[in-house]
């Protein structure tokens, strides 16, 4: 499902937009990564696959992608900030879309941490997606099976 069309490059950004949506998606899915206190491998090929797919990249673009994320949420202490261009950009369905990829991360290191499955609450909220969207995209990870071996909720 690729979510930027017209000949944009997710890397840089939209063509012609001043927002960079794309980066803005990377770095909240960063976020889930890093608030466990760790960021491993697999975290990071999973932002890099999700990423890949949902903008319909390659890898090196989508590691570039990566890249910037990091540099975003490392030069940002607000969530408001990246969450707010989401919402004016996407639609609906693209929004629980990021909702979904932010699940894939949280579980991609084998469990949900509390401060993960806080953090997906928050950014639903924020992008206004609601509890049964972000309960439905959660039980999609679930059912598409991964590494979990146990759920903290």
């Amino acid at each position: 499902m690729a979510f930027l069309g017209n000949g944009s490059d997710p890397a840089r950004g939209p063509a012609g937009g001043s927002d960079d949506i794309a980066v803005a998606a990377a770095a909240l899915l960063v976020e889930a990564a890093v608030l466990d206190g760790e960021f491993d491998r697999r975290e990071r090929d999973t932002i890099q696959r999700v990423l890949a797919q949902h903008f319909d990249l390659g890898d090196a673009a989508a590691a570039a992608l990566v890249e910037r994320g990091e540099e975003a949420q490392a030069a940002s202490s607000q969530l408001y900030e990246f969450a707010r261009r989401l919402k004016d950009e996407y639609t609906q369905d693209e929004r629980v879309a990021i909702i979904e990829m932010l699940w894939q991360v949280a579980y991609a290191d084998g469990e949900l941490h509390d401060y993960e499955a806080n953090l997906v609450r928050r950014v639903a909220g924020l992008l206004y997606v609601t509890d049964r969207d972000s309960g439905e995209a959660r039980q999609r990870v679930l059912a598409q099976g991964g590494p979990w071996t146990k759920q903290v909720t």
